[in-house]
């Protein structure tokens, strides 16, 4: 799959998820064969530039491949802005979030809430991409509600406007994420546009990956939460796609992969966030492995220093029965 001059080894994205699409797990899908992976989104607003959570959002040292970056916000020539700096400070693709159902970000009429101004999103979208020489993406929903399902329209804006790729996670701003992905929208757009288009939305297996990608006709899929402490899908895609077998990871290899996480998490956050942050990680992997007795959970949410709380997570492999789903 190409986007600009960028030629993707395979078409399986990474979704940009807040507070999840950090640069260690950026860097672990990209390991299991993820072909582009995108940050997690950074707000567009200038005072908040050089925040602290910007610049740990927006530190790539941890990146093996493409750096795509998601910026958010409503003003255009403030959007055009923080794409330029993110370009200064090493983004090769800006990516635009049209696609968040958020309350606080639909609240200030970011997000998917821009889909009801489609005049608006004309600007935004042809200001960020003369600001800045690289390609430039959009991430959006198949409309502000069931009612008005405009994804076609803001597509052809879209493309109109210089825009290289276009990811559609299949359901309403309303629809958050309930109920389940449709995917006609999503193959109308393809239909109705030139540049590529990304399907998002319950991709969930390899079997799925290639049904929605034969119904719709799209160029990729993009993978959100069904790589929250599952990273190997990447490979399980692939593997599919490429018609070779695969063989998932074993629980000792599981358990490896862990540990590689949780010390990326603490190197990369320090001591007191990295032990935070990996909780909802470590919740998510053991989910997949058959889940823990509350209180090894509740052990493991409680420890204060990395040690410790890997220490409790290499002791709850023995509450686990493989193999690994």
């Amino acid at each position: 799959m190409q986007i600009g001059s960028y030629q993707l080894p395979n078409n399986l994205i990474l979704a940009p998820m807040a507070g999840v699409t950090d640069g260690p797990f950026r860097q672990l899908c990209s390991q299991f064969g993820a072909g582009l992976t995108v940050s997690e989104m950074v707000i567009s607003k200038t005072d908040l530039q050089h925040h602290p959570r910007t610049l740990k959002k927006t530190d790539y040292s941890h990146d093996s491949g493409l750096r795509s970056v998601q910026i958010l916000g409503t003003d255009p020539q403030q959007m055009a802005e923080a794409a330029k700096l993110n370009c200064q400070r090493g983004a090769q693709i800006i990516d635009i979030n049209m696609g968040c159902p958020a309350k606080k970000v639909c609240s200030v009429a970011a997000g998917s809430a821009l889909l009801k101004d489609e005049a608006l999103v004309a600007r935004i979208l042809s200001a960020v991409v003369n600001a800045v020489d690289v390609p430039v993406t959009l991430k959006i929903r198949t409309g502000w509600d069931l009612a008005n399902r405009n994804a076609v329209t803001i597509a052809q804006i879209a493309e109109q406007q210089g825009i290289q790729a276009l990811a559609i996670h299949g359901r309403s701003r309303a629809c958050k994420f309930t109920g389940d992905a449709e995917y006609d929208t999503i193959k109308q757009v393809k239909q109705a546009v030139t540049i590529p288009v990304i399907a998002n939305g319950d991709i969930t297996s390899a079997e799925k990956a290639q049904q929605v990608l034969n119904y719709t006709g799209a160029d990729a899929v993009m993978i959100g939460r069904a790589a929250q402490g599952r990273p190997w899908i990447f490979a399980e895609l692939a593997a599919k796609l490429q018609g070779v077998s695969y063989l998932p990871p074993s629980l000792s290899e599981v358990k490896t992969l862990i540990n590689q996480h949780l010390d990326n998490l603490y190197s990369f956050y320090g001591t007191d966030c990295g032990v935070k942050i990996a909780r909802k990680h470590i919740g998510w992997y053991f989910d997949h492995l058959g889940g823990l007795p509350v209180s090894q959970k509740t052990a493991i949410n409680q420890a204060q220093q990395p040690a410790q709380q890997l220490a409790l997570v290499n002791t709850s492999f023995n509450h686990i029965i493989p193999p690994v789903a």
